[in-house]
């Protein structure tokens, strides 16, 4: 698959940054809204306050590791 290929992506890459650097900075900052969200279930997941079964079955709806205590 080209989309797959680094001197593809690279190249892509490239092409945003020079010809639609403001399409780069929206990418930018939704992966960090992203990034927050991913953050803020991870905590739960871990969070030893919350029931054990409730944490587990979040991970295993998303797809997630599972918490072991």
């Amino acid at each position: 698959m080209p989309d797959q290929d680094p001197a593809y992506v690279a190249d892509l890459a490239g092409q945003l940054r020079t010809r639609r650097p403001d399409l780069l900075v929206l990418a930018e900052n939704e992966l960090q809204k992203l990034r927050g969200s991913m953050r803020t279930v991870a905590d739960f997941i871990h969070n030893e306050a919350i029931p054990l079964d409730i944490r587990t079955g979040l991970a295993r709806e998303l797809h997630l590791p599972e918490p072991t205590r």
